[in-house]
């Protein structure tokens, strides 16, 4: 039995992290007998999350570049040698088959130095709009896994495969019914439920724009689902009642979909990703804080194919109510929209980029 040893690298945020662990987990299943070994950077989520996954990690003294001029950029010079000598030493003892990066600060030295040992690459960018790192190492990688059409703007096209991103296994087949979720969360059967998702730590101009929106919400007889996110758990906790549930987060995911009929959510790679597969009328509000903006631009993809609706924050205050009712009062939209995200769902993913790993393997 060959006993293969891979790499893997991306973190920073969990929309690296989550489906660097996806990746490692269906090579695993298909190599149990393969050795594993991520690589992330030192002060970063990926640190807990990984082990907690069951995987060994090791740490670089790495962060991103800050787009002011701070202190941290001007040690970043120093880091990123200082990554680039461990990466190497890394990838000298590791001996890996293949590198596999998904992105984020930390994977840049590492598929740089493996590389540069003659170990084949491969990228997975989650977003429409391609991240720095992962442009800066195209050029050295034999395969790029994408989820958006369009990629060759960033990467060169004969190294591109449309694989769609990895998403959590247990959406992949939704049976919940909706009955059992609204008993699970309390609501009620004869009211329309709107889902609002802000990511695990909480969008405070979503939630800010939902407390102000209650009371429409409750004049047009909805009831709302809020996962408001852990860091805002307690300021929002207040106005839990029998037709709002407040959440600092969702743990059965599965449910929540299933309960929802209208769903309000940030623009994140991996939220579009599942929400495709969840196939119901989507308001995106994206994050304008996130590198490069590509929250807008992930929201941008689906609204140019008719499959969701997206409100920059800036025009929450003016057009959200307008915005909101029209979607609610036409059951064609919603059905439209429905039908159209669903069609943009890639539910194989994970399965394809480590087809794509596999072809690689001496």
């Amino acid at each position: 039995m060959d006993k293969f040893r891979f790499i893997l690298s991306g973190g920073g945020t969990g929309g690296h992290i989550y489906p660097a662990i996806a990746i490692a987990n269906e090579l695993k299943r298909r190599h149990p007998n393969a050795e594993f070994l991520f690589v992330g950077a030192k002060d970063k989520m990926e640190m807990e999350k990984v082990p907690q996954a069951g995987y060994k990690i090791k740490g670089l003294w790495i962060s991103g570049i800050q787009r002011k001029l701070t202190l941290k950029n001007l040690m970043f010079p120093f880091k990123l040698m200082s990554s680039l000598i461990e990466a190497r030493k890394i990838v000298r003892q590791f001996q890996p088959d293949v590198a596999i990066g998904t992105g984020g600060f930390a994977s840049g030295p590492l598929l740089r130095m493996a590389a540069g040992a003659g170990i084949p690459c491969v990228l997975q960018e989650q977003n429409s709009f391609a991240g720095i790192t992962n442009k800066l190492l195209a050029s050295r990688a034999q395969k790029i896994c994408v989820a958006y059409d369009g990629m060759e703007r960033f990467f060169p096209k004969e190294k591109i495969v449309k694989t769609g991103n990895p998403i959590r296994m247990d959406l992949v087949d939704l049976k919940s019914d909706k009955k059992e979720a609204l008993d699970f969360f309390g609501l009620d059967e004869s009211k329309k439920t709107v889902l609002v998702l802000g990511g695990s730590l909480g969008a405070r101009r979503i939630n800010q724009l939902i407390e102000k929106e209650l009371s429409f919400f409750e004049n047009r007889g909805l009831q709302v689902l809020w996962q408001c996110g852990k860091l805002y758990y307690d300021e929002y906790k207040k106005h839990d009642s029998n037709s709002v549930k407040v959440l600092a987060f969702v743990n059965q995911m599965d449910l929540a979909y299933a309960a929802a009929d209208v769903i309000i959510s940030r623009a994140g790679a991996g939220s579009v990703s599942e929400l495709c597969l969840v196939g119901k009328p989507v308001t995106f509000i994206p994050s304008p804080n996130v590198a490069e903006d590509h929250q807008t631009q992930n929201a941008k993809a689906l609204v140019a194919k008719d499959a969701a609706i997206m409100l920059r924050e800036t025009e929450l205050d003016s057009e959200f109510e307008k915005c909101f009712s029209d979607l609610m009062d036409s059951k064609e939209m919603q059905s439209k929209l429905g039908t159209n995200i669903k069609k943009m769902a890639m539910p194989k993913a994970t399965e394809h980029i480590v087809d794509e790993i596999e072809k690689l393997l001496k």
